[in-house]
């Protein structure tokens, strides 16, 4: 049987992280494993071909359970609870690969929470050096960003002049304008950088990946779907996996690493044994260990839409993303904590189903960044081709949809201001009909949906359903690590790519350090054997 020093599962933003700095060695041999296949798919690599890969065969293109609290109770009982679509990239860079590109790290107290939860290292001065160690700003190099790493991070090209005009609008509205939400503030209105090389998009595959594929010391296999985690006891000393309908088995010497995602993560977990006992016994999977954190903690960020039409065209560029320009805020007198709301503006009509569609129009997101609702992963079946249930529970507090109902009545003053003037058509949604706060209330449990961050699953943390310990390494199992959005004991304050690929370089650091200690440990101790 084949043996590596380290079996990374999962290609996605901080699996190729992890393979790239694993492999920096010589000496030490990686196997990745990627259930999609290669990128080759054309509108991958065009930026604003972005929405068109949803739901394409480069998605896994998960759904909810039915969510409970997204109608009121009479459309629910006519029409059924709705699910919400949940993309995840099937495909070399995973989730990197169809993304909107936007690069943003979150909030600097993000961090520093996750450290106060009992996370020593995660703070934001701990975690900024490997934001900076991953960037190749086209800034230039500051205390903020780095000019040495893989990834490009760039300014927009050629930005609509009405995303510019959603900047102007928010600071006439006496919002901070924030060229670069990446720093130390993150509050007020700017442009996206995104994650974009030579007007195509750098996916992590693009960054850290494909300049790497031809080291002897990577074997990288697509279309591999791993199908369980191997164990002697409680060590994982390998993986199974399907692949071109034969199953195989490998034999791992140091550590497997699960970087499969916020989904795909516990559900693999669960599916080798690792979660908890009363719902793996009821599936008829034995026990490995009883960790019953293991597909809790999911959270994700809800969205609502406020839609206009536009007097004129907005020249968008193929160059581009989606969403162009944003604002973060704080709805309440809270400037200790993160801003709540983030709003994603772009030149493109995002009308919710049912609402008219317009070829000329702009949209903005309303982005609940610290909801209350607290979702779950479990599994279908102990079939590792099954898709995992997943259970949101978007809009369980009356607080989070009050929230949106603000940013929309925000959005409706912004696009209101003179900056909007020359571009302003009607209204498509929610629609000037409605204008009541019952009226909006109902618009966001009818339309709220995600704008696909999905973290927390295997939180890392040391209480009683914390999943993996700070240094990533699952509790109560030898030789395995969790390293994805997945390890997120609270979410981030905005999208989640560039936090993913940092737990990557982190990762990376933290296994190479595990190793240095164990083979200083194992020359001790052959010194010790020797005098005896």
């Amino acid at each position: 049987m084949t043996h590596y020093d380290y079996i990374v599962i999962g290609a996605g933003s901080a699996g190729c992280v992890v393979a790239n700095r694993l492999t920096e060695d010589s000496e030490t041999t990686v196997l990745l494993l990627e259930a999609g296949n290669p990128d080759t798919k054309p509108e991958i690599h065009i930026p604003a071909q972005c929405l068109s890969l949803l739901g394409s065969e480069v998605d896994w293109a998960y759904f909810s359970e039915p969510e409970p609290y997204l109608s009121d109770d009479a459309i629910a009982s006519a029409k059924g609870y709705r699910k919400i679509f949940c993309p995840r990239g099937k495909v070399l860079g995973g989730s990197s690969s169809i993304n909107f590109m936007i690069y943003m790290r979150g909030n600097p107290l993000d961090y520093d929470h996750w450290q106060s939860l009992g996370n020593p290292g995660w703070s934001y001065q701990d975690v900024l050096p490997y934001f900076k160690k991953s960037e190749h700003s086209s800034r230039g190099a500051s205390e903020f960003h780095g000019v040495d790493g893989e990834l490009s991070v760039t300014d927009l090209i050629a930005p609509a002049v009405v995303s510019q005009r959603f900047v102007d609008a928010a600071v006439a509205l006496g919002y901070d304008h924030n060229p670069d939400a990446n720093a130390m503030q993150q509050e007020g209105a700017g442009l996206y950088q995104l994650t974009i090389k030579d007007g195509k998009r750098h996916s992590a595959a693009a960054a850290f990946l494909l300049p790497i594929l031809q080291r002897p010391n990577l074997t990288t296999t697509t279309g591999a779907l791993v199908t369980r985690l191997l164990f002697e006891g409680t060590r994982t000393v390998g993986v199974e996996y399907l692949h071109e309908g034969r199953l195989h088995q490998v034999r791992v010497n140091s550590e497997v690493i699960l970087s499969a995602g916020a989904f795909d993560s516990p559900k693999l977990l669960m599916l080798s044994g690792i979660g908890d006992a009363k719902h793996l016994q009821a599936l008829g999977i034995p026990v490995v260990a009883d960790l019953p954190g293991v597909g809790q903690n999911l959270q994700d960020h809800p969205v609502v839409h406020v839609v206009y039409q536009a007097t004129q065209d907005l020249h968008t560029a193929s160059t581009s993303s989606i969403a162009e320009a944003g604002l973060f805020l704080h709805t309440q007198d809270n400037l200790d904590a993160a801003p709540d709301l983030q709003f994603l503006f772009g030149p493109i009509v995002l009308a919710p189903p049912g609402y008219a569609h317009s070829d000329l129009g702009f949209t903005s997101l309303v982005c609940l960044t610290h909801p209350q609702n607290i979702g779950s992963v479990s599994l279908r079946s102990p079939d590792s081709q099954d898709a995992p249930i997943i259970r949101l529970n978007y809009l369980q507090s009356d607080a989070d949809v009050q929230k949106l109902v603000v940013g929309i009545k925000l959005l409706r003053n912004l696009f209101h201001a003179s900056a909007f003037d020359e571009f302003r058509g009607e209204e498509i949604a929610p629609g000037a009909d409605k204008q009541s706060n019952a009226a909006l209330v109902a618009y966001v449990r009818e339309v709220c949906d995600t704008v696909y961050h999905p973290v927390g699953t295997c939180k890392m943390g040391t209480d009683p359903m914390a999943v993996v310990d700070p240094e990533l390494r699952v509790h109560g199992i030898e030789g395995l690590r969790v390293a994805d959005a997945s390890i997120m004991p609270t979410i981030t304050t905005g999208n989640t790519n560039a936090p993913t690929i940092m737990i990557g370089e982190k990762a990376a650091d933290l296994i190479k350090a595990g190793r240095t200690s164990q083979s200083i440990a194992n020359k001790l101790n052959l010194q010790v054997q020797s005098h005896l």
